[in-house]
């Protein structure tokens, strides 16, 4: 196979204490690949700025100005890091062979990015990058990971176990991603549906190289939730178990009550009258609401609201002013 043109794709929120580290580490890998042979020299690192409210698109201005092998994409506002992606696959598929994405505080591993583009060039289409070793993590997050890779399989959703948004797709495979047009994206659900030839490469999860994370606990469980609602009716149908066994226990406290009531021993049970109230009334709160954040699932959808808006596209910039990259996209 010919030297591939690669974009490895970085979405950036809120980075400015990072990124100067990671896009040097970044930066070095490239260049280290690009003079080997292994990749094209029109090969680019893409920084996606998703609305930072900090100094980041700053940064990513000046790292373009210093080093042609930087550039970068900003949105007019934060539209969210699975947008983020999206974006950078979308605005990089039209000119380069290959992407990798991987976020910019560098816990995937950068030096299997090489092997990444090695079993890409064997004839796989997808490389997933999946941790084996989560001893980075606290204890709770790594029980909170566990029990999200198995709720997601019991409700019918098809993950690898691990893995999160640090793979690489071949044009073609990008193409196809590009046609799945729902608003409530989860690319850890949708990539394994495309189907083409896949490879997993294993690696240890490290620390931050700096700054805070951008999934704390309550944009996690939102995540984890969106991920279900967006590939299973699995909560629907529990509602309807619960409501069954619901109906289920009403029926044995009716029998129950008709036996005490012909036995002569009634006791009036305002306590039980009201326990029983009160867990009704909470079990129709819960199905009102997952109903409700389906229909709110299709509210999104049907608007066909744009998932992101593009203010600076350098990257395309500096793409069609090369004069191969009519080339590459013939490939």
């Amino acid at each position: 196979m010919e030297q591939p043109k690669l974009a490895i794709v970085v979405p950036c929120y809120n980075e400015e204490a990072v990124l100067p580290a990671s896009a040097k580490v970044l930066r070095n890998i490239l260049q280290e690949m690009i003079d080997k042979g292994q990749v094209h020299a029109t090969s680019k690192i893409l920084f996606v700025n998703d609305g930072s409210r900090d100094n980041t698109w700053k940064l990513i201005q000046q790292l373009e100005k210093q080093d042609s092998l930087l550039t970068g994409l900003k949105f007019s506002r934060n539209f969210g890091h699975q947008n983020a992606l999206m974006a950078g696959m979308e605005i990089a598929g039209k000119y380069a062979d290959c992407v990798i994405t991987i976020d910019a505080d560098l816990q995937d591993d950068e030096n299997l990015i090489p092997t990444m583009i090695t079993s890409y060039q064997a004839g796989n289409e997808i490389v997933l990058g999946v941790r084996n070793d989560r001893s980075s993590d606290s204890k709770f997050k790594r029980w909170t990971a566990e029990t999200f890779y198995s709720l997601m399989g019991k409700v019918g959703v098809q993950l690898v176990p691990d893995h999160a948004d640090f793979r690489l797709l071949g044009k073609r495979a990008i193409a196809v991603l590009m046609e799945y047009q729902e608003t409530n994206l989860f690319l850890r659900g949708i990539v394994p549906q495309l189907g083409f030839s896949t490879d997993k490469l294993y690696y240890q999860r490290k620390p931050r190289l700096a700054g805070e994370t951008k999934y704390p606990l309550k944009k996690m469980l939102s995540f984890a939730f969106n991920g279900i609602t967006s590939f299973s009716v699995a909560p629907i149908k529990a509602i309807m178990s619960l409501g069954l066994l619901v109906i289920g226990i009403s029926l044995i406290m009716m029998v129950y009550t008709f036996i005490r009531f012909f036995t002569g021993n009634v006791i009036n049970g305002w306590s039980s009258l009201m326990i029983s109230l009160w867990f009704l009334g909470g079990v129709q709160l819960i199905g009102i609401s997952i109903i409700g954040e389906y229909i709110g699932n299709i509210y999104d959808e049907v608007k066909h609201r744009p998932r992101y808006i593009i203010e600076t596209d350098n990257y395309s910039r500096t793409q069609q002013s090369d004069p191969e990259h009519t080339a590459t996209e013939a490939k």
